[in-house]
């Protein structure tokens, strides 16, 4: 592979996945972008960019594509999950996630990025904390030289995706955003261009949780730090 970060990604299909692609070729350091998923990239074209449709679920249909990778992104998850069966939920948002950080672990990938979710706590009372947190612990667990876990509260797209509560949520939180200080910062709404934007320029960026910790928790302010720098 040429010099250069080269990135494995599967999610891209996304509405952050897609930015986080966007920004990925806006960068020279990347020498290199495969994409896996179920169905066709139809996103920007650029020469760097190979798209592989493979299952997702099952590790073996896409392990001989991960070696010589320097970095992975998952931007994998349901749009509403609060309309998915647990069991679906589950297995969309924790097991398939789980399984390609284990691959590419496996592979020889020294740093993995997830989307994950503010407040993600594998001792959560909420299910869907819950899940998130015991995805965060697993991948953890792997032992990745640098694990960046993304901690965003509400993603604010530029349109309605999911209807009448979205719709809603859209007009309203703008506003909310100011009365979010102090520890409360971290519950700030968030573009999802911006978050596309801090996931694909952590890849150039050292750790900012802890010097020396191989495990980051990347917040609202961490986004703003990371596209403003």
């Amino acid at each position: 592979m040429a010099d250069g970060s080269q990135v494995v990604m599967i999610g891209a299909t996304g509405a952050v996945g897609g930015e986080v692609v966007k920004a990925l070729i806006g960068m020279d350091s990347i020498a290199g972008i495969t994409l896996l998923g179920r169905s066709r990239y139809e996103g920007p074209g650029d020469d760097r960019i190979s798209h592989h449709v493979v299952d997702v679920s099952d590790p073996e249909n896409y392990r001989h594509l991960l070696p010589g990778h320097s970095h992975a992104i998952c931007t994998l998850g349901i749009g509403q999950p609060s309309k998915a069966e647990r069991a679906q939920f589950l297995k969309i948002d924790r097991d398939l996630p789980l399984a390609f950080g284990r691959a590419c672990c496996e592979a020889g990938v020294g740093h993995f990025e997830l989307l994950s979710s503010v407040g993600a706590d594998s001792a959560s009372k909420s299910f869907y904390l819950r899940s998130k947190g015991e995805l965060e612990d697993g991948l953890d667990e792997l032992g990745f030289a640098r694990l960046s876990l993304f901690h965003p509260s509400m993603i604010l797209t530029p349109t309605n995706r999911y209807g009448a509560s979205q719709a809603l949520t859209l007009a309203v939180w703008p506003w909310l955003t100011p009365l979010l200080a102090g520890p409360l910062r971290k519950l700030r709404g968030v573009k999802v261009a911006r978050l596309g934007q801090a996931i694909a320029l952590n890849l150039d960026r050292t750790a900012l949780a802890h010097s020396g910790a191989a495990s980051e928790t990347l917040e609202w302010d961490d986004f703003n730090r990371i596209v403003e720098d």
